[in-house]
């Protein structure tokens, strides 16, 4: 339905439309829970009424699903004792009462137990949502080796030939052939595999995923052994990220008996490779993490993923429709439970990891433009320095990319254009940094040249109107390449991806170049780069240079100076902060999230610094510009993928120049 109808729908249906549309739930976000409960070896009902207090106490925090560790209804380490009848029937008898728990604290659980069925046990995760037991799924691959003996109790689910089983006088779907899917949430399908199952050759997950399923549930009791916690926690991350899907794992904590081993009680929360959420380990009492898993992330991953849109699964399944429940207020929560909503998507949070991601992509960038000159034999290179971010940040590419080939500096040729609105600030950093590069700058001013452009073609000096700003530009542009044809040079380009994604630069101008080096990297990137260079690679005169070039403001000075040649053009005053819109950026091409929820995402990361309706105005230029210069991507020259979000048309982004953006807009209008 499309969403002007969803709006007028629900108006007339009296609902309040900006909790219904405006909330996680509505924008594909399901809240979900892991737990670890505090747990007594064989103590059914002990371990009954922790489960059922850790479902109310996970329904209280918004939480649509739980899950539980494997066996721990009856405790995994129960050995011999899963022989005994009692514990086998009381088990079966939890269930049931945790079953009906979960539906009066209105919450969907994947709980574990062991199963008497046909004379043979098995190890069996169940599925319970409204009061009953959906599905129940046995485990496939029964470890034995070194401290596992799960062999001396149970059968594998390859050894079952049931497809259905009797309990509480109900026909419950029995096999690991079940799927769980979702009405009332679009795209949600849940799918079953048991602790080792994941450490097998071929996971069931994967089969699952390409049958459907976007949540992976693993119930898993998994003892802790030196060096063993890293081992499994990149497993889950790997397995997540390789199933593109959400995975859920929940591990057996320190009430398990210690005759031999301990088990620590790890659990995590896991969207394709990103850890969101996890428990602390080595405690007594229960422990649950929470978080806010993005289904319609994970199916927009699959869409435009080759790999998994061609792959099939290798067995068929049974899906098992049913309603996750819906929590009371459900729709009037806004907080948004994730770690790795950040401002800056472009640009990691931890310092260390930020390092490191600096490094690669400033090596990335070098060895693009180093390759580009091997291939040609070409020992020259021109390049415009405003003293600007981009073109500093791009002069250091090439410098690195010079010590690569070990090529004399005397090949990198900068030059400086002052024109009507360079600023001391600019040209003197452009300056200070070419001399402690040891650089030669030539200074070539633009002024004359551009005011008998404008007399050529009866342009008055004094229209500061678009055709002042980019006959400036382009009059750069021409002599960077003819001085790269003087020195049988190549020139480099200096815009940025940002710019790129807003049309933020002139056509055959700044726009063009014989390599693009910066075409992958973000502005709020771009600053970053920079920063780790003053920090990490240079020092002295270099770092204090680099470091006033970051704080200086953004501006292409095409625009006369003001009084005391103060700055009068900035260009975020213009089109909005780079921050916002390399947020925007990141939303709408890596995850192709509508107008709504990236606008919602916005509202919530930005809060404490704009309003909604300037959130909402950056996000209508956004769209604007980045429909409108599409032409200006199909038209530029190689650069280097650095990062997840690119726009080559040659690469990663292919649209139509002429493209309506007129769905894009209506939605946005609806916004307001």
């Amino acid at each position: 339905m499309l969403y002007s109808k969803v709006l007028h729908q629900k108006r007339e249906e009296g609902k309040n439309v900006k909790q219904d549309l405006f909330s996680p739930t509505s924008l594909g976000f399901l809240r979900v829970a892991v737990v670890v409960p505090e747990l007594r070896v064989a103590d059914i009902r002990y371990n009954t009424q922790i489960i059922i207090d850790a479902l109310r106490e996970a329904a209280a925090r918004g939480s649509r699903l739980a899950l539980f560790p494997e066996l721990c209804i009856t405790g995994y380490t129960c050995a011999d004792l899963f022989y005994q009848s009692v514990l086998l029937q009381q088990a079966s008898e939890a269930l049931l009462a945790i079953a009906q728990a979960a539906a009066e604290a209105q919450i969907a659980a994947v709980v574990g137990l062991p199963m008497h069925l046909g004379g043979k046990l098995y190890n069996c995760a169940a599925f319970v949502s409204d009061g009953k037991v959906l599905g129940i799924v046995p485990k496939t691959y029964l470890p034995s080796t070194n401290e596992y003996y799960e062999e001396r109790w149970f059968s594998s689910a390859k050894d079952c030939p049931l497809s259905e089983i009797q309990l509480g006088g109900e026909s419950i779907p029995f096999g690991t052939d079940l799927l769980f899917s979702a009405n009332n949430f679009s795209g949600c399908m849940f799918g079953i595999e048991i602790c080792e199952d994941l450490w097998a050759v071929q996971p069931p997950s994967g089969s699952m995923v390409l049958a459907g399923a976007t949540v992976i549930l693993n119930p898993s009791a998994s003892n802790e052994i030196l060096g063993k916690t890293e081992y499994r926690r990149a497993l889950i991350q790997q397995q997540a990220a390789r199933c593109l899907a959400i995975y859920l794992y929940a591990g057996a904590g320190p009430g398990e008996s210690t005759t031999d081993v301990v088990f620590s009680g790890g659990a995590y929360i896991n969207e394709n490779g990103r850890m969101l959420a996890e428990t602390e380990r080595f405690l007594f009492s229960t422990q649950m993490a929470v978080a806010d898993v993005d289904v319609q992330s994970m199916n927009h991953e699959r869409l435009r993923n080759s790999s998994f849109s061609s792959a099939l699964p290798d067995r068929t399944y049974r899906t098992l429709a049913f309603n996750l429940p819906e929590r009371a207020g459900a729709s009037e929560q806004t907080e948004l439970l994730r770690n790795d909503l950040t401002p800056t998507p472009f640009v990691p949070a931890d310092p260390s990891q930020r390092a490191k991601h600096c490094q690669e992509i400033f090596h990335l960038q070098s060895m693009g433009l180093a390759k580009r000159l091997k291939h040609t034999g070409i020992k020259n290179i021109t390049i415009a320095l405003s003293g600007g971010l981009d073109s500093t940040l791009a002069l250091l590419v090439v410098q690195q990319a010079f010590e690569i080939l070990e090529l004399p500096r005397e090949g990198i040729v900068a030059i400086t254009m002052p024109g009507f609105g360079t600023t001391n600030r600019t040209r003197s950093n452009a300056e200070r940094l070419a001399e402690s590069l040891g650089i030669s700058l030539r200074q070539i001013p633009i002024r004359d040249a551009v005011l008998q452009h404008f007399k050529d073609i009866g342009h008055d000096p004094n229209l500061h109107n678009v055709t002042y700003e980019n006959a400036q530009a382009r009059e750069r542009t021409q002599i960077l390449m003819d001085i790269g044809n003087q020195v049988g040079g190549l020139a480099v380009g200096t815009g940025d991806l940002s710019e790129l994604a807003l049309g933020w630069c002139t056509y055959n101008a700044d726009h063009m170049s014989m390599y693009h080096v910066n075409a992958g990297v973000p502005k709020t990137l771009v600053r970053y780069l920079i920063e780790w260079c003053a920090e990490s690679v240079y020092s002295g005169v270099t770092s204090e240079v680099l470091h006033d070039i970051n704080a200086t403001p953004i501006s292409p000075e095409l625009l006369p100076l003001g009084e005391n040649d103060a700055l009068v053009q900035e260009t975020e005053a213009t089109i909005g902060p780079y921050l916002l819109h390399d947020f925007f950026l990141f939303q709408v091409v890596r995850h192709g999230f509508t107008p709504r929820k990236v606008y919602w995402l916005a509202c919530q990361v930005f809060a404490k610094h704009h309003q909604p309706a300037e959130v909402l105005e950056w996000l209508k230029m956004f769209y604007q510009r980045f429909f409108a210069a599409q032409f200006k991507r199909s038209a530029m020259p190689d650069g280097p993928k650095v990062g997840s979000v690119a726009l080559s048309p040659r690469g990663d982004w292919r649209m139509p120049s002429d493209a309506s953006s007129a769905l894009w807009r209506q939605e946005l209008e609806e916004l307001e």
